[in-house]
């Protein structure tokens, strides 16, 4: 359905099923997903919305943010990154407070990378 349509990049956002191996095959290296912390740091299977926070705190980090990152194969957050983004972490953060503002930094990352793409900037196989 992805190819009678003409899709050339698929944008995952938070998807958090396995691919098949179709999908894989039909768009590999143009498969796109987004994570809130600066992969590889706090990534892999069960790290997601708050829980990644609450580990990034959780560990004393200054620091987490975004990443996009490129699906390469069925593991959880693993392939090229594409882009990240430095989020502070402020004192006295809770997960809900960083939650928020890794957000903002991913809504904006996501479209400036998927511009770069599409610039010829950064490049998909």
């Amino acid at each position: 359905m992805l190819a009678r349509h003409g899709v050339e990049v698929v944008c995952l956002a938070g998807y958090m099923k396995r691919l098949g191996p179709a999908l894989f095959e039909a768009y590999a290296g143009r498969i796109l997903n987004i994570h809130p912390s600066l992969l590889p740091k706090y990534g892999g299977q069960g790290m997601y919305g708050l829980k990644v926070h609450e580990a990034v705190l959780a560990a004393g980090e200054s620091a987490s943010g975004a990443t996009i990152h490129l699906v390469e194969d069925s593991g959880y957050d693993q392939g090229r990154i594409l882009a990240q983004e430095v989020v502070a972490v402020a004192a006295g953060d809770t997960p809900e407070a960083l939650q928020a503002r890794v957000l903002a930094v991913e809504h904006r990352l996501y479209a400036a990378t998927l511009a770069r793409i599409a610039q010829g900037e950064i490049a998909l196989s």
